[in-house]
């Protein structure tokens, strides 16, 4: 074994994580990211955001980033989806190299970002429309996922008839319409009440496993972001980097009663000891 695939152990019940500093990658499957960086360039100078990053997301995982504001992860995202060019470094999606905007990713943003004007099952259509793809086919399959996220009934409903809750699984919903191979969130809960945070985790939770979309999620809560991941990338203070990535050994089917497995708490309280030195998280 090289030392780029070497996983280290605990004690238990810490036995049960996996630590991986680093993880091979495969060329031809999920999203490979390969010496990654970004330096923005302003008159003051060159702005450093990301340190050269090396890691590969699987097919079908739910992998989460965790980190301090303005480490980087949103501009890591808006790189994997084409939005944003590397400084250096290139990263893959099914062995394809990203070089500009592409239809394998729906992208769902903290706030909903619905449009007023247009009714639920307009604003899910949304991205047909932009895309001209037939529609008929599609309108098959928006309806289909409103029913999937408990939302059958209200399609002519405006947002503003839906609690924030309805609202983002509606965003989700216009997210996967298009059937793209990738979903990225970029805090997808953080504008929603504790309570109703904790419903869309369990709600998210079980419409990956149901669609087997490979998700990519962003959140500064660290109970959130190993309730829902297989990984979990904790991230360093700005220009970031990798401080670690652990693995979740939980299985996928998951409600709130995992908060209190113990593998649960001690994983949370080894990723919050990553930032005991750095600023707090959000």
């Amino acid at each position: 074994m090289t030392a780029a695939m070497k996983t280290t152990s605990v004690s238990q019940p810490s036995a049960h994580l996996r630590v991986v500093s680093e993880q091979p990658t495969p060329a031809t499957s999920g999203i490979a990211i390969s010496g990654v960086s970004k330096t923005y360039r302003t008159r003051d100078g060159d702005v450093p955001s990301l340190r050269p990053l090396d890691f590969h997301i699987n097919d079908g995982e739910f992998f989460v980033i965790v980190g301090p504001s303005g480490c980087g992860k949103s501009t890591l995202l808006k790189m994997i989806s084409g939005l944003l060019a590397p400084s250096t470094g290139e990263i893959l999606v099914e062995g394809n190299k990203v070089t500009e905007p592409h239809g394998d990713v729906g992208i769902v943003f903290q706030n909903s970002l619905l449009l007023p004007w247009r009714n639920i099952l307009a604003n899910v259509m949304l991205p047909i429309d932009m895309k001209k793809l037939p529609r008929e086919k599609f309108l098959a399959r928006a309806k289909s996922l409103l029913k999937m996220v408990g939302l059958e009934g209200f399609e002519k409903k405006l947002p503003w008839q839906l609690s924030g809750g309805m609202q983002q699984r509606a965003s989700i919903c216009r997210a996967l319409v298009h059937d793209p191979k990738i979903m990225m969130m970029d805090e997808p809960f953080g504008a929603l009440d504790a309570m109703t945070r904790e419903r869309m985790n369990v709600e998210l939770s079980r419409i990956q496993r149901e669609t087997g979309k490979t998700v990519l999620l962003i959140t500064h809560s660290i109970p959130e972001a190993v309730f829902l991941a297989d990984k979990v990338l904790v991230m360093t203070e700005r220009p970031g980097g990798i401080a670690a990535i652990y693995d979740v050994p939980l299985g996928r089917e998951r409600n709130l009663d995992v908060m209190a497995n113990p593998v649960f708490t001690e994983l949370v309280s080894r990723i919050r000891k990553h930032f005991m030195t750095q600023s707090a998280l959000d």
